[in-house]
């Protein structure tokens, strides 16, 4: 309820900014004017708001960066400077002038000769502050290293924030996802899993909990991950192997880190309902307390059901999501637990495509029409849960430690994969009883130190860490049928017997790490050097349980990052990464089948520019990524292939204007297969990556309609490869999104309505493939319809 109410007074100001400037000259906060104000304590946003109207100041201000601050009481004879300095003592904020002479509020930048706590020196449970505009926060977790400002980091890292999760109403973590340039989504509208290209990369294909969970991986759900539980999704560009330890599934194109809710200062109570095309219904409710001496002890529910008929013809889908957070804070302890269960079912779940060789690319049929059975139906059940905790043993050291882990457990009866057969779109597919179960367990602990010696300051981090999976599997199929993309076939049920599942493979992933940053000048030059032992064990098991293949050995992978910031606004920096893969297996039909090679090394230099303007920063990066593979070449599976993309990247983000935020990017890649045994396919483009990918989203608050924002946004991807020969290949395509939301009081409670049209021409297009050549039909235009009350 506060925090709505801080949202609608500071966007009222917006409106109310404009008299102000259209008649004499705003109040500045030198004004030597004392004014009697009488204001209690309560919601930051609201209080600065009423105070603003009472001073005659041109306020305007992005309601999430005052969310969860009280103010104190301002009673008595105050100027305006002073006034403005007792509401803000403490929280961190800033009001800044505008060139039009109106104000903003903006995050206090934080120095290390002001306090120990900076940088990376940040708590793990502090999170880095919202940025102005909302969307984008000003800093994000690198993964060992901890928290860390945007532009003390030798990185690019985006993190989007819960007020970008709500008004986007975002689903899942690939919702969210859309809005970076350097992310595509390859999995299908309507499908069961989530699955992305970074830097041209594969990220969650072979799912086993991909994305990070809290900084650490084995805990986030297999399949997808929703956003109910989720206070901010992160993304740190390129291979992260010492940062977060090597990935399940290995990948190399960055680390996507679901960083979950935690319990507020202020107590809340939100309900919201969703409507999405054509009737899929969703409530969702999200309760924040905190309790006992001092409150150090907090608790955030947030429980949510989704059901009911999808846009995609013949589809049906039900989610249930249940997320418990407690936590502790005292002075030199932190600690928390999350709980999160989560199901997911389909009827007629999407599935992606194959095309035959030496076919034509047919045209993609509407995003509504579904070649999947409406006898097929899917099932996801996915439980987490993450003990962690902090404890400072002085100012300068503190001590960390991880545990937890996940099961999740998929059925499903449908038509696999189907394939293209030619130009007017006939399919062949193979249905199948498919079951898959997995369990995930993490561990780690570490500590940070930080120390001087002489003009140096030093922050410093040690980890080991533990990660083991498990996979069972098992398959029964019936015989093929066939359809047509454009006019599908409905074809009888077949009988197929549900499968064992024997156990496929275990992976144990261990490791310790080091890595030290060294500041000089008041940390205007940070050094960053580290090192990754990390050890892989993994078996392979064949149909009757026993082992058939194992791999025991390990690499070691560095780090070495350096940030220079020549002026307050601008920061500099060089990187160079190495990520590593789990090493293949011969496949059957090899002369060598079952070898199991060591593991692979991916290399990345980045070389970049930040740049912040205190209310809209912008970062430029170079980065050139090698990535070795395997493949099969006259008869014998071998290590002779690799990958390189280079690219160039541009994100925008924050406010531009009073009441104008923008966010977005272009991503330019210049992709090839650098080696590979087939001297045909040298040179060509590696599969699903184009050479063009923008993004741009804007915002902007009506000045005369109180609390009503328009929204807008376009998606481009250019042209993609179905096949390493480049023979077959997905047109480009463009996406416009528009949409708008109102905040408003009904019954004197703060409500929010959003309103939004994905795809809103209707357009027909293949939206992205998977590394294997898989492809996916876009989506078609959908409404999304949500309301949001506190109570």
């Amino acid at each position: 309820m506060p925090v709505i109410r801080s949202a609608l007074l500071s966007l009222t100001l917006i409106g109310a900014a404009c008299p102000l400037a259209r008649a004499d000259a705003p109040v500045q906060l030198d004004s030597v004017t004392v004014r009697a104000y009488n204001l209690a304590p309560g919601p930051l946003g609201a209080t600065l708001s009423s105070f603003a109207v009472e001073a005659g100041i041109a306020l305007s201000f992005e309601p999430s960066i005052t969310e969860g601050l009280i103010s104190p009481r301002l009673s008595g004879n105050y100027s305006t400077q002073a006034a403005v300095a007792h509401l803000l003592a403490g929280s961190g904020l800033d009001m800044l002038l505008r060139n039009d002479g109106s104000y903003t509020l903006a995050l206090r930048r934080v120095t290390l000769a002001q306090t120990t706590i900076s940088g990376h020196d940040q708590p793990a449970e502090t999170l880095p502050p919202v940025y102005p505009g909302g969307q984008v926060a000003a800093g994000g977790r690198l993964g060992m290293l901890g928290n860390t400002d945007v532009m003390d980091a030798p990185f690019s890292v985006s993190t989007y924030t819960s007020a970008l999760i709500k008004d986007q109403q975002a689903t899942t973590v690939g919702d969210v996802l859309e809005r970076d340039s350097s992310v595509r989504a390859t999995g299908q509208t309507g499908g069961i899993v989530d699955s992305f290209f970074i830097r041209g990369f594969p990220v969650g294909e072979g799912n086993l909990g991909e994305l990070a969970f809290d900084g650490v991986y084995g805990v986030a759900s297999n399949y997808r991950v929703f956003t109910e539980y989720a206070e901010r999704i992160e993304v740190v560009k390129g291979p992260s192997a010492l940062l977060y330890g090597m990935s399940p599934n290995s990948a190399v194109g960055g680390v996507i880190n679901v960083v979950p809710k935690r319990s507020l200062d202020e107590d809340l109570t939100r309900f919201t309902a969703s409507y999405a095309q054509d009737a899929q219904l969703g409530n969702h409710i999200d309760i924040s307390r905190r309790f006992g001496e001092e409150r150090r002890w907090g608790v955030r529910v947030n429980a949510s059901v989704q059901q009911g008929n999808t846009v995609i013809d013949d589809q049906s889908r039900a989610v249930g999501l249940g997320a418990v957070s407690l936590d502790y804070r005292s002075d030199r302890l932190r600690g928390s637990l999350d709980l999160i269960s989560q199901q997911e079912k389909f009827d007629a779940a999407s599935r992606p495509f194959l095309i035959d060789t030496g076919v034509e690319m047919p045209s993609a049929a509407n995003g509504r029409t579904n070649v999947s059975q409406d006898w097929g139906w899917s099932e996801t059940r996915d439980k987490s849960a993450l003990l962690s905790g902090e404890y400072d043993l002085t100012d300068a050291l503190t001590v960390f430690a991880h545990a937890g882990g996940g099961r999740s457990a998929v059925a499903r009866m449908s038509d696999q994969t189907p394939t293209l057969l030619n130009a007017a779109g006939d399919t062949a597919s193979t249905p199948g009883y498919y079951k898959f179960n997995v369990q995930r367990y993490t561990v780690d602990a570490g500590t940070r130190l930080r120390f001087d010696t002489g003009p140096v300051g030093h922050v410093t981090a040690l980890q080991v860490s533990r990660y083991r999976d498990e996979l069972s599997r098992g398959i029964t199929s019936g015989a093929v049928i066939l359809s047509n993309i454009y006019h599908p076939i409905d074809q009888p049920k077949p009988s197929i017997a549900e499968p064992d599942t024997p156990k496929v493979s275990a992976t144990q992933l261990s490791g310790i790490a080091i890595a030290d940053t060294l500041s000089v000048l008041e940390q205007r030059l940070q050094v960053t050097f580290g090192l990754r032992r990390q050890h892989i064990e993994s078996s392979n098991y064949n149909a009757s349980g026993t082992l058939s293949t194992a791999y025991d050995g390990g690499k070691t992978t560095p780090l070495f990052g350096v940030v220079v910031k020549p002026w307050d606004h601008v920061s500099l920096y060089y990187n160079y990464l190495e990520g590593l893969s789990k090493g293949d297996v011969a496949p059957a039909n090899a002369a060598n089948a079952g070898q199991i090679f060591a593991p692979y090394v991916s290399r990345q230099q980045e070389i970049g520019v930040k740049l912040d303007y205190g209310t809209f920063m912008a970062t430029l990066a170079l980065f050139q990524i090698k990535k070795p593979s395997g493949e099969l070449s006259g008869g014998t599976f071998s290590v002779q292939g690799e990958q390189r993309n280079r690219g160039i990247e541009l994100n925008l983000f924050g406010e531009v204007a009073p009441g104008a935020r923008l966010l977005g990017g272009v991503t330019l890649l210049d992709a090839q297969l650098t080696k590979t045994g087939i001297a045909a396919n040298r040179g060509n483009t590696p599969v699903g990556v184009p050479d063009v990918q923008a993004n741009l989203w804007a915002e902007w608050d009506i000045p005369w309609v109180e609390g009503l924002t328009f929204t807008s946004g376009a998606i481009y991807t250019a042209r993609q490869y179905v096949n390493q020969a480049n023979s077959q290949q997905l047109d480009p395509w463009t996406r416009i999104d528009l949409g708008a939301r109102y905040t408003t009081r009904i019954a004197q409670r703060p409500t929010t309505f959003r309103a939004t049209v994905q795809n809103l021409f209707d357009r027909e297009y293949w939206s992205g493939v998977a590394s294997y050549g898989a492809f996916s039909q876009g989506s078609p235009r959908t409404l999304l319809l949500s309301a949001t009350v506190d109570f």
